[in-house]
């Protein structure tokens, strides 16, 4: 039987979707081939039709993660600028319910370490990310105090992304509600308390 390429797309969605949610639950290694298509109900002769190795199911997912977050965490905030835009920014980010729900909240987590072994292709799709989400904050910044809005932007990433792997790796301890409420308090230290955030999609 002939599929039409809606099809295709159909099930290529089913495969990231499949992926994405079993790198959230094991990351990059524990997620086989076998068991994203499992998960997505395909047989596993299926998947090279869609992608070339699992490296390159990686690639396209943080791509998909990416581009997708990018707009939802930044959703509302468009009128805004400087410290009050980065003040929502941060507190949507880091927050306890964002910490406490793995299964959909930021990606980023599970796979940071996985990230520091990828091939440089991968790699070169998350610095590609990355930097599309560093120009976006920066749109909304300036530079302040002899620190570029480039630098704000990159400073504000890595802590944000490092401080919810750091929270979720310590969160049966007190600690990790420390590493949150330190994170926000340095990267707010110089900005006044903002007005309740815009209304943002859910997550």
């Amino acid at each position: 039987m002939r599929y039409g390429p809606e099809h295709k797309q159909s099930t290529h969605a089913r495969i990231l979707a499949a992926a994405e949610s079993l790198f959230r639950k094991h990351g990059f290694e524990g997620a086989s081939v076998e068991r994203v298509m499992r998960a997505a109900g395909l047989t596993v002769g299926g998947f090279y039709a869609h992608f070339a190795s699992k490296e390159a199911l990686l690639s396209e997912a943080i791509r998909n993660f990416m581009e997708q977050r990018r707009v939802r965490w930044t959703a509302g905030l468009e009128e805004l600028h400087g410290r009050e835009w980065l003040s929502h920014f941060i507190r949507r980010y880091l927050n306890h319910q964002r910490r406490d729900d793995p299964v959909h909240g930021c990606l980023m987590p599970s796979l940071l370490s996985d990230l520091t072994r990828a091939s440089p292709e991968v790699q070169a799709t998350y610095a590609e990310q990355l930097d599309a989400l560093a120009r976006r904050i920066q749109e909304h910044l300036d530079d302040e105090g002899g620190v570029t809005t480039r630098q704000k932007a990159l400073a504000t990433i890595a802590m944000c992304f490092g401080t919810m792997t750091l929270a979720r790796a310590t969160s049966s301890q007190p600690l990790s509600d420390e590493l949150l409420e330190a994170a926000r308090a340095l990267l707010l230290a110089h900005g006044e308390t903002p007005p309740p955030s815009p209304t943002r999609p859910a997550e």
